[in-house]
């Protein structure tokens, strides 16, 4: 028999999108945060470079120029009543974030530093500007340090260590989660008039990435499997300068900072695809550039990933700016980057699509309309304020002021939503998989058919795409995802801390977003962002500015498109 809570509110996830909506909702509510990890190890504090804001404490800025830049790093993607939202809440977003106690980098006069960061520039492009405000190069970890300490201040329900396995609803509206406790191998059900999804992306779909080993996707899964459309899957964002062979981030703070990429020959070729920006490019057009060096046979000594240079910058300023990555260099590759360039190549990083939303967080279905008592933010969800590209330090932003819209919007809505019944047997659908699983003694395990995914996912879906690609790597995963359900089998059967299970569990998310993200890239015969077609290798506004939405259907997913929201910013050539 499940454990049974009931909350006003249930928050799932504890990164900075769900702490801050928490620290939103309460007081006039009752709030419950779920988490699959304990609070403080949610991937929000993996974040380094820093948060985007147009402070001008360095050099002047302004919201405008920080909108177009979204908006031209995004491909003109990205809908640009969103972006004017991001760009123009960020200056207050900051402050209030060091009103709570984060400790930013000062300037000598005391306010808060700030550094270049890829894409971010003055004037409408005419030069890179400092805007990204950072605490060294842990400025997610130090965000999310301060606001659990204040959850914890303020008393919220926190279940560390529950693992979401279902969404339920009644008729239309949301009015509850299944979830497993990791502890005692117990489901619980919590009964709730509003959920927010805050489960963060999907990375471990990859071979090579920057993300944690949570990273599954299961709120956008779980989402897409209760019936909502998830928005521009195809759209998955590498960041260029993850370790070689390890994807562990290097973050752009290092090029923020004077680093220089170089190849085999000891180029700085970045001036070659971005001649004003160079270096710092936007994540896509780097990304790209490195895969190009490599393949024109100028990697290093042949290999498939190319040089980082901070040689130059010196010991004081890496142990001031760059602390955590010099270390990241000195414990994964024995060398120091003081003296030593660190070798690197794209890891996947984020994902641009996921759950529908509004500007105030609403999940919107496939006609756009409101789904009663269903809220997200972060990286599972889609605003669209990214487009087919994110700008560095544009997502602990976007965390931080959509997690506090939704916060808003939620506790406006409560006063409308009721408490509606679950429906009978609730905990069913969860109990019988898991039975399932525990119960087969022989077949393939998971972690088998997880390693094939990523490789397959790797090798077809990742900087550079093509049609031919594309459809091996949909049968191939089509071909898994009937493995999975016929063979796979577990080598523990025990209930408490039954990582066995919870691997087994994720997989079916794993599977399933890579489904969406090939079909959505198999159809947008063009080149947009971080979705790069060698066969159809020009961006196309006729027929492609525009969302892909894909549903849920028997025997295939179903596509639909909505139009991209354009403001202020007609679409141009994208130079940089």
């Amino acid at each position: 028999m499940a454990i049974l809570h009931t909350h006003d509110i249930v928050i799932v996830g504890s990164g900075l999108a769900g702490l801050r909506a928490a620290l939103e909702t309460t007081g006039p509510a009752d709030v419950a945060l779920i988490s699959k990890v304990y609070p403080t190890r949610s991937h929000s504090g993996a974040a380094q470079g820093g948060i985007a804001a147009a402070l001008g404490n360095e050099e002047p800025d302004s919201w405008e120029w920080h909108c177009f830049d979204t908006v031209k790093g995004s491909d003109y993607l990205a809908d640009q009543d969103a972006a004017e939202v991001l760009a123009q809440d960020a200056i207050r977003a900051v402050y209030e974030l060091e009103n709570m106690g984060v400790p930013f980098n000062r300037t000598q006069h005391g306010t808060i530093a700030q550094r270049a960061f890829g894409g971010h520039t003055r004037e409408h492009g005419k030069a890179a500007v400092k805007r990204a405000c950072h605490a060294a190069d842990r400025t997610g970890r130090v965000i999310l340090d301060t606001l659990y300490s204040q959850v914890i201040r303020k008393g919220i329900n926190v279940y560390p260590e529950f693992l979401l396995l279902d969404i339920m609803r009644n008729k239309q509206q949301v009015v509850g989660l299944v979830t497993y406790d990791l502890a005692t191998g117990e489901l619980h059900i919590f009964h709730t008039k509003a959920v927010m999804l805050a489960t963060g992306g999907a990375g471990k779909v990859f071979k090579t990435t920057s993300n944690c080993f949570a990273n599954t996707g299961d709120g956008m899964y779980l989402a897409y499997r209760a019936g909502v459309p998830l928005q521009d899957m195809e759209f998955v964002q590498f960041h260029p300068t993850g370790i070689a062979g390890l994807g562990v981030l290097i973050t752009e703070a290092a090029r923020g900072e004077g680093g220089v990429l170089r190849n085999q020959e000891g180029q700085r070729f970045m001036e070659k695809y971005a001649p004003t920006i160079k270096d710092l490019a936007p994540r896509d057009v780097v990304s790209r550039a490195i895969m190009t060096e490599v393949r024109a046979g100028r990697g290093i000594n042949g290999r498939d990933y190319v040089h980082l240079d901070l040689t130059h910058l010196g010991a004081e300023k890496l142990a001031e700016k760059l602390s955590d990555i010099s270390s990241f260099a000195r414990i994964y590759l024995g060398l120091d980057p003081v003296e030593q360039p660190i070798p690197v190549q794209p890891t996947c990083h984020y994902i641009m699509g996921g759950i529908p939303t509004n500007v105030n967080g609403q999940v919107l279905d496939i006609h756009q309309q409101v789904v009663p008592g269903l809220y997200a933010a972060g990286e599972c969800s889609c605003v669209s304020v990214h487009g087919a590209n994110r700008l560095g330090c544009n997502s602990l932003l976007d965390l931080v002021v959509y997690g506090r819209r939704s916060g808003k919007q939620i506790l406006q809505d409560l006063k409308n939503l009721t408490l509606s019944p679950l429906p009978q047997l609730p905990e069913e659908t969860a109990k019988t998989n898991i039975t399932k699983l525990k119960e087969r003694t022989t077949g393939v395990k998971a972690g088998t058919i997880r390693s094939k995914l990523q490789y397959c996912m790797m090798e077809h879906c990742s900087v550079f795409r093509t049609k031919d690609h594309l459809e091996s790597a949909l049968a191939i995963v089509q071909d898994l995802k009937d493995h999975y359900e016929a063979e796979c089998c577990l080598d523990y059967q025990g209930a408490q801390f039954n990582y066995a299970l919870v691997e087994a569990l994720e997989l079916q998310s794993l599977l399933g977003l890579s489904e969406t993200i090939l079909v959505s890239a198999l159809t947008r015969t063009e080149s947009r962002g971080a979705h790069f077609r060698e066969d159809y290798p020009e961006r196309d506004d006729t027929h492609w500015l525009k969302h892909t939405l894909i549903q849920a259907a028997d025997p295939q997913p179903q596509l639909s498109y909505k139009p991209v929201t354009i403001t202020r910013f007609k679409p141009k050539p994208r130079v940089y």
